[in-house]
């Protein structure tokens, strides 16, 4: 297992679109292992591919306190959503900034597992907002894109004289 760099906002490669996973390989069960293992390290409750700058739909969630609840969605797509939900959000690709999205409270997702098997798996709450957050990686869209461009502006210049002076 291996530590994977994680992209940082503004970094134009968040921007990608990720492709589908046309086959589950050793080489992607390797990726989610990696993925689950940088996600758990950062410490984050998820992860997408696009943030480690692999264009493909693969994510991996894991909301439990215990860390024992790894979820890994390959293809995830979004078959339903009910209700609204205001929650925090943060983003390992966003260090240290933190703020309110609107996203939806339940939703079903479709997606493969490790073992290429299709299924549906309904999520509410945390869980919920977590995958649409690790679904919006994956379409090319990062959580601060919900805010105003007024803190999309600060957050921006924040970040980037963070990595100036990181230099």
């Amino acid at each position: 297992m291996a530590l994977l760099k994680i992209l940082h906002y503004p970094d134009p490669r968040l921007h990608t679109v990720a492709e589908p996973v046309a086959e589950i390989t050793n080489e992607i069960r390797q990726l989610a292992a990696d993925m689950a293992e940088t996600m758990y390290a950062a410490p984050g409750i998820g992860l997408a591919a696009t943030q480690i700058d692999r264009h493909i739909r693969l994510l991996v969630v894991d909301i439990s306190e215990e860390k024992n609840q790894l979820l890994t969605l390959i293809n995830p797509r979004i078959v339903q959503k009910e209700g609204e939900i205001v929650h925090e959000e943060g983003c390992l690709s966003v260090p240290g900034i933190y703020d309110n999205v609107t996203r939806a409270e339940h939703i079903r997702v479709s997606a493969m597992n490790l073992a290429g098997e299709v299924a549906e798996l309904d999520a509410h709450g945390l869980l919920a907002i977590c995958i649409q957050h690790e679904i919006d990686h994956l379409d090319g869209k990062v959580f601060v894109e919900y805010l105003s461009r007024l803190k999309q502006t600060r957050i921006k210049h924040k970040l980037t004289k963070q990595a100036r002076e990181a230099m």
